[in-house]
């Protein structure tokens, strides 16, 4: 029986330059793009956790819109991305990862201030881990949030991943 088209995660390598890291969309949007130099192991994962009846299927064509948009990101030649994006989590995560969306290219602001943003200002522990389960980094740019202190801090790409996107955008 054959599998309808909607269950399947496409799913390529992104390698441009220093960065490499994996893209995975489904026909909705572009559903992951995980960190630098993370192994297919993590995309895997995360795909079975957060969309068990689908299956991955390596396509680097249905990807490259996608590589596209982060390699102009990457090369400084965009500041905002236009691609459809399906963000599976649940309704509290999908709030922060709105609010992080609207922060604008080039800025920080605190894990308070998306607490604040989202009319939650006493969840900021909440906030750090919605934000640490953010399945698309740098689209939805969970880099751009830093300690209240100006410190940055943790950042499921690491902290040199997290360094390098905010050098690029300055």
């Amino acid at each position: 029986m054959e599998q309808n088209k909607g269950s399947i995660v496409y799913w390529t390598l992104l390698n441009h330059g220093q960065w490499k890291l994996y893209l995975a969309a489904t026909i909705d949007g572009l559903c992951y793009a995980g960190p630098h130099n993370a192994p297919f192991e993590e995309l895997a994962a995360w795909t079975q956790k957060r969309l068990p009846a689908y299956r991955l299927e390596e396509d680097s064509s249905v990807l490259e819109p996608y590589a596209e948009e982060l390699i102009d990101y990457m090369e400084g030649k965009r500041k905002e991305f236009t691609m459809p994006l399906d963000l599976h989590g649940t309704p509290f995560q999908h709030s922060v990862w709105m609010a992080l969306k609207e922060i604008p290219y080039g800025q920080t602001v605190s894990y308070s201030d998306i607490a604040a943003r989202i009319q939650k200002p006493k969840s900021v522990r909440a906030v750090g881990t919605a934000i640490g389960a953010n399945p698309l980094l740098i689209t939805v740019p969970c880099h751009r949030v830093i300690g209240k202190n100006g410190n940055l801090t943790g950042f499921r790409g690491g902290l040199d991943m997290k360094k390098q996107l905010l050098a690029l955008e300055q």
